[in-house]
């Protein structure tokens, strides 16, 4: 499963839906939480449920983000959609690992019910959006077998915290939220899933979103979640390794495998050792 471009859909707009599956997302989140009104929470269900058992091909991941497990409406809403055609859920607001331990365990009653494979449903994790959150980062780790990725959010925890903002006037985060994306980077390397970057708010600055993934996979990230299709294919771009990268990448593959003994090589006057190998492994994997 891709984790590169994820691309959120209110899941009570079928219009919406046809546009952003035609988006070249890796992944689409039909959105049962923030995205629909209140009013409209039934609706919406009602709506996902249908769109999932429609079986034309299709080259992207059906996630749906439900709703918080602390407003009730979690297992409601899973129960309208766990059935097959169903890849994943996004979890927002979650504390920690035991919110997924919750999740997966409803999943598994859900899953034989609906005559799917037990761990069809991957889990994806907003995990930095509650004060206590912050603290329980590490409880990703060892990851649930259904776990695929980790993001965060800066909006939530600003309200929960009382903040007046989150950014500075250049538009860069504010501390709290720096501290927020570097920990959720750490504690999805440390459960071995995805790292994925959150939402680029202004989707008619290219420019600038362009600039920030480049250096979200600077510092190790491997995806981004997108608000509007028009961010998706620089999303893709951006997140893809290069010719260049590559091309470098099966050059250090390529001299440890002729060298199996070695620790440390020097390949065209640079001094390459084990973490180098590692990395140019991952791109490959990346670029596959």
């Amino acid at each position: 499963m891709r984790l590169r471009s994820l691309l959120f859909i209110p899941g009570d707009s079928e219009k919406k839906f046809a546009k952003g599956s035609a988006a070249g997302a890796d992944v689409l989140i039909l959105d049962l939480e923030d995205a629909v009104a209140p009013s409209r929470k039934i609706e919406a269900r009602a709506i996902v449920s249908r769109l999932l058992e429609d079986r034309t091909p299709r080259s992207w991941s059906f996630f749906v983000r439900v709703n918080p497990l602390d407003t009730g409406m979690t297992f409601t809403d899973m129960a309208a959609v766990v059935k097959p055609g169903l890849d994943g859920l996004l979890i927002p607001k979650a504390n920690g690992a035991q919110d997924i331990n919750r999740i997966a365990e409803e999943l598994d009653r859900l899953e034989q019910q609906a005559g799917m494979a037990l761990g069809t449903v991957k889990i994806a994790v907003v995990a930095t959006e509650t004060p206590i959150a912050m603290f329980n980062l590490g409880s990703y780790t060892p990851a649930h077998p259904r776990l695929v990725g980790l993001t965060w959010g800066a909006e939530d925890l600003a309200a929960a915290i009382g903040a007046t903002a989150n950014k500075e006037e250049d538009g860069s985060w504010t501390e709290p939220y720096r501290l927020a994306r570097s920990l959720c980077l750490y504690a999805a390397a440390a459960a071995d899933v995805a790292p994925i970057d959150t939402l680029y708010a202004n989707f008619r600055d290219p420019e600038g979103l362009e600039l920030d993934c480049r250096r979200a996979r600077r510092d190790g990230f491997t995806g981004r979640i997108a608000i509007h299709p028009d961010q998706v294919a620089t999303i893709n771009r951006c997140f893809a390794p290069s010719p260049e990268e590559i091309a470098e990448a099966q050059m250090i593959v390529d001299a440890f495998a002729a060298q199996p003994d070695a620790g440390t090589l020097g390949i065209n006057g640079k001094m390459y050792d084990i973490p180098h190998l590692k990395a140019a492994q991952k791109t490959l994997a990346n670029a596959a």
